[in-house]
């Protein structure tokens, strides 16, 4: 568990380089094919439990569930350059559909089931599926979204009346001596589609390619491990999660219900996960619930976190409850589809997100695109050593982020002296108060040393005068009495320099707005603190 890549360091290029991982399996297999392999050599063991439906499926009952619904697409004429769209809590059959689909060499396109009608219609107009499996509580939304398009419906659960069931399609016999579709494209060939966070206007549609590097950060993973990740598969954690399952014969948790912190706590408990994967508002959530203290996470090996920043004090709290060598803050995007760098030595280096991952460069630049040394804080720049084919349907947009295969990350960071990765911020949320820069983390991390506070949510409301004036939205703990003028006047005796204050004030709510993927808002926060304080802004 100890793992962490080496790290290279080119001075004239300023870049750091990690030596590329040797792979277990064949260089010429589609992730699909490696799914197959691995599925057909542990039939017995057990992919799956779905604790919300109480259903398990062995491996070779999920291999059995995906051929035919990959035969069912193939009846139906599906090629390799054809969409199939999946809108759908964790049920039971989602990653039958998921592995049909990497079967079939057919990517597939996952949104959000708490997407407006609006965001469906475009984003599905976009790539146009040719079927679409939702729950049938979403099944007159997504009817309606997508009436200009020739689409089929299949329904995952709670079937509407004389609606295709995901029931029928698995009655469909499996072709005779089924076998993956070699993929058209290689490893640039596209496996999904996400959706990027979409905190302004419509999300984009991000491909994640058919490529190995997948699996970074994931390749520790054995059959002795259980994963539990709560996000829905238009989150790549979620894709990574089952991916790396078909991939590494472990056991997956999966649940239709939304995340909670205490039905978290009792399934990682009760079937010994471990491994999950969270975001920053998950895990800060996790702490401050009730049940923390006395929760029993012994059977924990791998305690992901990222997408965001941790406050240290949420850190600091469950590195206490789980012990050393568990907790990994990691750093990753859809964009890419993996994980950039996993932190496998959080005690000796907290607050990095760890080394490239193998077969990752990386290298730091200046708003004048000069390249950066050790410990010199610019724009992080990423390279996985393979083709990204961009967000789907919008070249403008993948040319904004992606030249010579280098991902331009929209963050702030560094790389130190012993080549571990440290991410400051996001680079539009600089803010400006008078002279004086400052970001909002410092902030968020300051406000959550206050007793009852379980995430603070900090931007900048303009001000002609003075720039970008602090405001915060904090989320409580329930049955906590705590003040807005706590608050303000906790920051004002605390805070290390005098501008850095909340002089927008603050709000006390109890839960943040988020995006659909559970992260933290920042742009709907602050819109909700506008209309509440009824401010008005001027330019």
């Amino acid at each position: 568990m100890s793992f962490q890549p080496k790290t290279n360091y080119n001075v004239e290029e300023k870049i750091w380089s990690s030596e590329k991982e040797k792979s277990q399996f064949g260089e010429d297999l589609s992730i699909g094919e490696i799914i197959f392999q691995e599925m057909l050599r542990h039939p017995k063991s057990e992919a799956q439990i779905s604790d919300s439906e109480k259903t398990i499926l062995l491996r070779e009952d999920l291999l059995n569930n995906s051929i035919r619904i990959a035969t069912f697409m193939r009846k139906l004429g599906l090629t390799q350059t054809d969409i199939v769209g999946i809108i759908a809590r964790n049920t039971t059959h989602v990653a039958a559909v998921a592995y049909a689909c990497f079967f079939n060499g057919i990517a597939l396109h996952s949104l959000n089931s708490t997407y407006l009608p609006e965001i469906i219609e475009k984003l599905f107009q976009n790539t146009k599926p040719r079927i679409i499996f939702c729950d049938g509580d979403e099944y007159e939304k997504i009817r309606s979204a997508t009436t200009k398009l020739n689409v089929k419906i299949v329904t995952m659960r709670n079937h509407p009346v004389g609606v295709l069931s995901i029931q029928e399609v698995l009655k469909t016999p499996a072709e005779e001596g089924f076998k993956p579709a070699p993929l058209k494209q290689g490893s640039s060939h596209p496996l999904a589609i996400l959706s990027t966070s979409g905190t302004t206007g419509t999300p984009k549609a991000v491909i994640v390619a058919n490529c190995r590097t997948i699996l970074s950060g994931l390749t520790k993973l054995t059959t002795s491990d259980v994963q539990y990740v709560s996000s829905s598969l238009d989150w790549a954690s979620s894709l990574w999660t089952v991916v790396s399952s078909g991939v590494f014969s472990t056991k997956r948790i999966v649940s239709d219900k939304p995340f909670d912190p205490l039905e978290t706590l009792r399934i990682i408990e009760e079937y010994g996960v471990t491994y999950v994967l969270q975001a920053p508002a998950q895990v800060a959530a996790i702490v401050s619930c009730r049940d923390f203290e006395k929760a029993n996470l012994q059977s924990l090996r791998y305690y992901y976190f990222g997408g965001g920043r941790c406050t240290s004090e949420v850190q600091r709290r469950l590195r206490r409850k789980l012990g050393k060598d568990i907790l990994h803050f990691c750093y990753g995007a859809s964009e890419l589809g993996s994980l950039f760098c996993v932190n496998w030595h959080y005690d000796a280096k907290p607050n990095s997100v760890g080394r490239p991952s193998p077969g990752y460069q990386v290298k730091i630049l200046n708003d004048q695109g000069d390249k950066l040394g050790p410990n010199e804080e610019g724009e992080v720049f990423i390279n996985n050593g393979s083709f990204w084919p961009g967000y789907y349907g919008n070249p403008e947009a993948s040319k904004e982020v992606y030249k010579n295969q280098w991902y331009q990350t929209g963050d702030i960071g560094y790389v130190d002296d012993d080549g571990f990765v440290y991410i400051v911020e996001r680079k539009k949320d600089l803010l400006k108060y008078q002279s004086n820069h400052y970001y909002p983390h410092e902030l968020e991390e300051l406000i959550a040393q206050m007793p009852g506070v379980v995430e603070a949510c900090v931007f900048g409301i303009w001000n002609v005068e003075n720039g970008d004036e602090a405001a915060a939205i904090i989320a409580k703990q329930p049955n906590v009495r705590l003040s807005e003028e706590d608050v303000i006047d906790f920051v004002a005796q605390h805070a290390t320099t005098k501008f850095l204050r909340l002089h927008a004030g603050c709000l006390i709510v109890d839960d943040l707005k988020r995006s659909p993927n559970g992260k933290t808002n920042r742009a709907a926060n602050r819109e909700y603190f506008i209309r509440q304080k009824g401010i008005q802004l001027r330019k």
